[in-house]
């Protein structure tokens, strides 16, 4: 039985790009390819994977979201991480919700394959670039968080701690429904939150918002 894949990412390139390389290799084939988290969850629970690929920062709903629930409706799917970040606050969040390798997308092509092996070996895997910052890290401040905002994000940012829906934040700054989304999904990531009620909290901290 040959190892069946999932890949998630939203960019279609990339994707394909994972689902040539894997379909090189003898005994692995790509049985799904999702473009955000929601229809990765789907996928996974009704195909059941053996391995899911999957982006930490997508449109919608993110990889860490994502990896969760596919280990809820899938609990045999093992997870590979891809990121453009190398913080060691997404991977310990992606690693928390079950991936078992975190690859930095520059480093794909040529680690894709060595994280399948270790993880189906049950060992945590991470890109060879991470492995010397993989020490605890110093508490996070918020300071050091919103330096991370680029200037467009913190726009969103104060929109939505604010209280504004999508659309009105898109109206108001010239963008699409998806761009917000996709800024969105960037600032969680970057400030470690899950939720809009944590971001608030982290705008409260940051003197974006006022908590009168």
């Amino acid at each position: 039985m040959p190892l069946t894949f999932l890949i998630c990412d939203d960019h279609a390139l990339f994707r394909e790009g994972l689902a040539a390389l894997l379909a090189r290799q003898p005994g692995m084939r790509v049985i799904a390819q999702a473009e955000n988290g929601d229809e990765a969850v789907r996928l996974a629970g009704e195909l059941k994977p053996d391995l899911a690929v999957l982006d930490v920062a997508m449109p919608g709903m993110s990889g860490v979201d994502a990896a969760a629930q596919i280990r809820d409706v899938s609990p045999q799917t093992r997870i590979i991480a891809l990121s453009m970040y190398g913080d060691a606050h997404y991977r310990q969040r992606m690693l928390d919700a079950g991936a078992g390798a975190y690859v930095l997308k520059n480093d794909a092509s040529a680690e894709l394959l060595a994280a399948v092996d270790a993880v189906l070996r049950g060992e945590t895997y991470l890109s060879p670039t991470l492995r010397d910052r993989a020490a605890p890290q110093p508490q996070r401040s918020v300071d050091i968080d919103m330096n991370k905002l680029t200037p467009r994000e913190h726009d969103v940012f104060r929109l939505l701690a604010l209280g504004r829906r999508t659309r009105d934040i898109a109206d108001a700054l010239g963008i699409s429904v998806k761009t917000v989304e996709t800024y969105r999904s960037h600032i969680m990531l970057k400030l470690g939150v899950d939720n809009l009620a944590q971001l608030v909290k982290v705008a409260i901290r940051a003197g974006i918002v006022s908590i009168d």
